[in-house]
Order: C-alpha cells, then structure tokens, then sequence
C-alpha cells in the first residue's frame, strides 16, 4: 500500500504544476514551495526546539489558534513554527506575528519529510482537525516527537475503519495522543485500538466566542446598514448566490451583505450580473462621501478577512458552500447570535447537526426552501439567546488540550 501512496503523492506534485500554468491557486502551491527547504534553514535554528503547528487552511488555522495561543501565553520563549498545505491558508496568514517562521508544508515524500523534521527539529507536533501525512507521521514518531491531533472528527466511512484500511490505521498509530469533537470519534478510534483519546469538542468554538467578544469596528458597514435588518451571506459560491436573488427581490427591507469565498475579478462580475444594483465594499467609502443616503441594498465584499468581523452587523446568515464540497464555518455567525441557514452538504461537520437539532439552523436545498427558512428564523425571537447559549456551552476545549499537553510536555 504504501507504494500506492507514494506514487499517489508524486502524481498529485506532477498534477499542481500542470494546474499552475493556468490557474491562480495552483501556481501559488507551487511557487510557494520552491526553495522551501532554504527558507526554512534561514528562519529555523533546530536547537531552538520549537513547537510545530500545521494547518491544511485557513479555517484549520483559525481553529487551532486559540491553543497556539494559549501555549505561546504560557511559554513566550517557545518558539512557533507555522505550516499550510494550501495557499488560501498561507497566503493570508503568512504574517501572523506569533509565529517565527510560517512556510508551506513540502509534499509528504520520505525524503521531504527527513529534511524537514531534521531542519525544524520540533519538541511536538499539532495538526488540526485532519491532515494525515504518512511520512511526517512516521518521521517523528521514529525520532520520538509527539503528535497531537486537537479538533479531529471521524466517521464510520472513512479508510481507517475499513477491514484494508491497515495502512491509514497505522498512521493513526503514530499520533500521541487524539483531542475529538464528537463521542463517535472517540469510540471509533477506541474501536481500531487507539485509547490515548480524549472527548475535547472543538476549538473553534472557543475562537468564536472570544472573537465575538471584542469584533473590529467596520463604520463603513455600520453606515451601509443604517437601521434595515441584515441577511449576512458568508463565504459563498455561485450555486449560493444564484439563490439569493429572489430572497432579496421579495424582501426589500432586508439589506443583504454577500461575502463570496473566492473574491477575484470574474467572480465578482458574476455577483454584480446577479445583482445589478449592489455596491462592492471596494468603492463603497467613496459612495458613502458623496451621499448620505446610499439606496443600494446589497453589499458585495471584495476582499478576504473581514468576514469574522462582519457578522456582528447581522440578524440572520446564510452560510455558503452547502453545494459544494461541504459548507463553510457557521460558527462564526452563530457566536454573534445570528441563526443561519445552509445547503445540503453538512453531514460532515457536528455543529451543522447540533444547530439544525435545536432550531438555530435550517438545510435547504432549492429557492421556496430558502424562502420558507428565512421566514420562519427571522421572526423567531428566541433564537438569538439560544445561539449565544449553545456556543457558551460548548466552549473550553482549549483549556483541557493545554492542560494535557503542559502536563505531559516539560516545555
């Protein structure tokens, strides 16, 4: 199996650079990577020992933030090593100050893995929530590095749990110690054998809260929304904003804020085509100087990182990428007390199935369902408190995966 792998590893790296003379994300991953190794040992001094973090994404990285956090709090002379397999990762939180050095993650060879492990010579290793990169896993392991998993989930259908999934358990077997989200995760684990799991819940949730807490003041959009209710339509794609429009068109007295995942030009246009009166977030300061009175009622934003923030100017969100692969972070809407709505795709994360469980959220899957979901969250009263209530109590889960990795690591 593991020459399968391998060769699965190779093809992927042949794959991105053909991807790259044409597409934007691509030609960053691998742009990104050259040179890597050099980089890394200007930065990195190994005896300096310091913690490694990797992150697939951005979402991944604001996950396991509040623990990075927390540990450099703790620790301040501990330094912190930052990776991101995606450049929707890298390229926004390539500056993120707590952070020594912050690099692309090199692809999971034998030989990248050896380099790379011996340049940052880490004290341990967290990855968040997934990621699972044989050679990393195994290097470490053999030189005795602790792995953390914090925020994991796991489902029945993955390749672990299968009888020929003996190569994606031992991988497994290489990780110190597991922080889940979910019972099932636990018992999953438990059932292939691994004890050393602890029922955390998730990290995000911690984020969110604290983050709610002081959000960034955005006058701009506080003057955009003036005293109209705010559907907040956060990190969305085409199949999402195509839905949107006949929302808005029966509801008029809604000013509607569209938060697009991906923010280059075509995509734009393609918003605007939807939505011929909307102003984008770009030119919306200058607007707002020459009237006092800006009639358009929906705002485009086109540009990446405000997205947190924005949700305090809500009543109800619409979360997007429910068509897609799976849908994006409703936890950031629901920490500010806004019910939400998503698409079809969210059997892959718990809070979409705790939300819809308790009346904060609602699946749709075409336009009248939309319709009927906006109708009945917005004039529910109670849901607010309630979706406050729900994040206060599943906080914490930064707190025990501290505790623990404190306890057992003499930093």
């Amino acid at each position: 199996m593991l020459w399968i792998y391998n060769i699965g590893i190779v093809i992927y790296g042949l794959f991105v650079r053909l991807a790259s003379l044409f597409n934007a994300k691509a030609k960053l991953f691998v742009a990104g990577r050259k040179n890597g190794f050099e980089k890394i040992a200007q930065k990195i001094n190994p005896t300096d020992r310091p913690i490694w973090y990797h992150f697939a994404s951005l979402g991944e990285f604001e996950q396991g933030r509040p623990v990075l956090e927390k540990l450099k709090s703790a620790y301040p002379d501990v330094k912190v090593v930052v990776t991101f397999f995606s450049p929707s990762g890298y390229e926004i939180r390539k500056n993120y100050p707590l952070a020594d050095g912050i690099f692309y993650l090199p692809l999971d060879t034998a030989g990248n893995a050896k380099k790379f492990v011996a340049l940052v010579n880490p004290r341990l290793a967290i990855f968040t929530k997934y990621e699972f990169w044989y050679h990393y896993f195994k290097t470490l392991h053999r030189q005795q590095i602790p792995i953390y998993l914090i925020s994991g989930i796991f489902r029945p259908n993955q390749l672990f749990f299968k009888s020929y999934g003996g190569f994606y358990r031992k991988m497994l077997g290489f990780v110190k110690h597991f922080f889940v989200q979910n019972e099932e995760s636990v018992q999953l684990l438990k059932g292939i054998g691994l004890d050393k799991v602890s029922l955390s819940g998730d990290t995000r949730f911690d984020r969110v809260y604290e983050n709610a807490l002081q959000p960034k003041q955005l006058p701009e959009i506080e003057a955009f929304c003036g005293q109209a209710p705010i559907l907040m339509a956060g990190s969305t794609w085409p199949a999402d904003e195509k839905l949107l429009v006949e929302l808005a068109n029966q509801n008029p007295d809604w000013k509607f804020i569209i938060a697009p995942h991906e923010i280059g030009a075509s995509h734009i246009s393609e918003i605007e085509l939807l939505f011929p009166n909307a102003v984008k977030f770009s030119v919306l300061g200058s607007q707002l100087a020459q009237t006092s009175n800006l009639k358009s009622q929906i705002l485009i934003i086109d540009n990446i990182g405000m997205l947190s923030s924005l949700y305090q100017y809500g009543q109800l969100a619409y979360i997007g990428g429910g068509f897609g692969a799976g849908i994006h972070n409703t936890l950031e809407a629901v920490a500010f007390g806004l019910p939400v709505i998503f698409g079809p795709k969210y059997d892959k994360f718990q809070e979409a199935k705790d939300l819809i469980a308790i009346g904060i959220a609602q699946s749709i899957s075409n336009e009248n369902e939309l319709l009927n979901a906006f109708n009945e969250l917005k004039s529910n009263a109670e849901l607010p408190l309630k979706a406050k209530a729900y994040i206060e109590n599943k906080k914490g889960a930064t707190d025990m995966i501290v505790g623990h990795v404190k306890e057992e690591i003499k930093l």
